[in-house]
């Protein structure tokens, strides 16, 4: 995520100018600088946020750290951009919510798929009523291969459903306009037994019940070896919107032995032009240049406590009704 936003940072973002990146790991935070011109580089995020030219802060570390660099970049009184989850914890997610409270800052959590062209179109659809009141929401998130065994330890992702279904639950919040009341994971390890040996699991369904009445099914999986299949459906009284496609490129050939497509490879041939919807949206937000309008520091939250509620329901075989106590 981090080079992602570099990327888009040093040169698609024409209000903003990226004076300085950090990096605990050792050389980095230098290489990239190099290689994106970027004037400074730092091990220790305190010493890029005590830099008196920043002016704004992007957060793309690992889960486990968003708590601590969020309440530092919120004490020095600068605009904020975290990556999801926002954090790990419910614990720690208030910590940054009363942080961001504290220090009035704009605050904008990375749920890229608002970003996106077509789901914010169907947003727009929602609300004008062209399918009526939504009733039932469906999300598909299936990845093209197993993370690093590393990386999917719970404690540093967050796990299967905190890392990958939490943008399945911020869309269902976001397009049946309701909060989840109540949830119930079905998942096992059924294909990558190796992640056995760090407490995750490579499968879920989670079946939602909204606040409203409305229901809600949730997919991932991380076996999806085919391709980066991203997909969601919103069934209302008076009709129903489907969003994404496995094809990439509208081209289908069709021989004698059969018909052929290409597909989606993986997050950035299918979400880059979201990712910089995203971030160019919090730089002018943060310049005062647009009325700020991307997921909050709640959002954040809300996502975060319907993962851990869907992790734990999984964990303890029963259903988890939300608010959490």
């Amino acid at each position: 995520m981090g080079g992602i936003y570099t990327r888009h940072l040093t040169g698609r973002v024409p209000e903003a100018e990226l004076i300085a990146v950090a990096d605990p790991a050792p050389g980095l935070a230098e290489r990239t600088a190099t290689e994106f011109g970027i004037p400074r580089w730092f091990e220790d995020y305190r010493e890029l946020i005590a830099s008196p030219e920043i002016e704004a802060v992007v957060v793309a570390s690992p889960a486990s750290t968003h708590a601590d660099v969020v309440e530092a970049a919120a004490r020095s009184g600068r605009p904020i951009y975290c990556e999801k989850p926002l954090a790990l914890t419910l614990d720690e997610c208030d910590r940054i919510v009363r942080a961001v409270e504290r220090a009035g800052v704009l605050f904008q959590t990375g749920f890229n798929r608002r970003f996106d062209a077509a789901y914010a179109q169907a947003k727009r659809l929602v609300d004008e009523g062209a399918i009526g009141t939504p009733v039932t929401f469906k999300g598909v998130g299936r990845d093209p291969m197993m993370p690093r065994l590393e990386y999917a330890r719970p404690e540093v992702s967050g796990g299967l459903i905190l890392d990958m279904a939490i943008h399945d639950f911020d869309l269902a919040r976001w397009l049946m306009k309701s909060e989840v009341a109540r949830v119930f994971t079905e998942g096992g390890t059924l294909v990558f037994h190796d992640l056995n040996s760090v407490g995750d699991f490579d499968n879920a369904v989670i079946s939602l019940k909204f606040a409203t009445g409305a229901l809600g099914n949730v997919e991932v999986s991380r076996n999806a070896l085919y391709g980066y299949d991203i997909r969601t459906e919103v069934l209302g009284s008076e009709g129903a919107i489907m969003i994404g496609a496995l094809q990439q490129t509208p081209v289908l050939l069709l021989t004698r032995q059969g018909a052929h497509h290409d597909v989606m490879r993986y997050i950035i041939e299918r979400f880059s032009d979201a990712y910089l919807a995203e971030v160019r949206h919090f730089v002018r937000a943060a310049l005062g240049a647009e009325k700020a309008s991307g997921p909050t520091v709640y959002d954040g939250r809300a996502g975060t406590e319907i993962a851990i509620a869907a992790t734990r329901s999984y964990r303890e075989e029963r259903p988890i009704a939300l608010p959490l106590g």
